[in-house]
């Protein structure tokens, strides 16, 4: 775990995105948004905190956080602060007219708390953004603002869930589950694969030695080869090479769940439940 990592309410990062193999493994992309619906209320209940790197298409996995939120704000857990952390990077937000980025920060204000960084991955207030004009970034701002945002958002939190993941369309040096997931790996930040929804995520447990190869496995995208260096061992997330294997195998929310909240309990002090 980072040494910038100490606060008292501890904070998770989710990587999710669209996984092509749900039709394959019987499952519908409804079962990806359970999981992570399932997962969020669990830890929002729990004390935790959330952070992710939505890029604010409607009808996306940002859209059913930012709902997620406003129901829990009527749990009688809930202490009244802000406790989902949206990471905005340089490409995407400055994509965004000051309107459009007024209207939606309007919209969200007392539920979540919106991250605008520069291109090196510092922030932006609020203020400093909406006086920027906006521009369509060339692709190397692509790569380079996706990868600070990326660090920036891993050196402010504790642990990171990554399920799901696409292995092409992306904007990045590689996918954007496998940069989130390289990078905490890196730092000895706990990591919990749910490879139960294939995709990328999938993948990555297939490569450090998580699970055995299957028909659907894509050998050859970007940046994979970094995760041979990398083993059961690295994940740091307070549960055994068994139990980390359950959880990259299971479709089950409910077990997952469990696994998730198993590892946290240790690696966080029983400070969540």
């Amino acid at each position: 775990m980072t040494s910038q990592n100490t606060k008292t309410t501890p904070t998770v990062a989710i990587s999710i995105s669209e996984s092509t193999d749900m039709a394959v493994l019987g499952l519908s992309d409804e079962h990806l948004q359970d999981a992570m619906a399932e997962i969020a209320l669990h830890l929002l209940s729990s004390g935790t905190s959330l952070a992710y790197s939505g890029d604010l298409r409607a009808h996306g996995f940002t859209e059913l956080l930012f709902e997620l939120v406003v129901r829990y704000q009527d749990h009688p857990h809930h202490s009244g602060k802000i406790t989902v952390t949206d990471y905005l990077a340089w490409p995407v937000h400055i994509r965004m007219t000051a309107d459009d980025l007024a209207e939606f920060s309007a919209g969200h204000e007392k539920s979540t708390h919106l991250v605008f960084l520069a291109p090196d991955g510092t922030q932006l207030d609020r203020e400093q953004r909406l006086e920027l004009p906006t521009q369509e970034p060339n692709k190397k701002e692509w790569a380079d603002g996706l990868t600070t945002m990326r660090v920036a958002m891993r050196d402010e939190t504790q642990a990171r869930i990554v399920l799901g993941g696409r292995v092409d369309g992306y904007k990045g040096r590689m996918p954007g589950i496998a940069e989130e997931t390289l990078l905490s790996l890196q730092s000895h930040q706990p990591v919990f694969l749910l490879g139960g929804f294939g995709g990328c995520t999938r993948d990555i447990a297939e490569t450090i030695g998580l699970v055995a190869r299957w028909a659907g496995s894509r050998p050859n995208w970007e940046g994979r080869a970094y995760f041979k260096d990398f083993s059961p061992s690295d994940l740091h997330n307070g549960l055994s090479d068994e139990d980390n294997a359950i959880l990259a195998r299971t479709p089950h929310i409910q077990q997952a769940v469990t696994l998730v909240s198993r590892g946290l309990r240790q690696i966080l002090n029983e400070r969540l439940i």
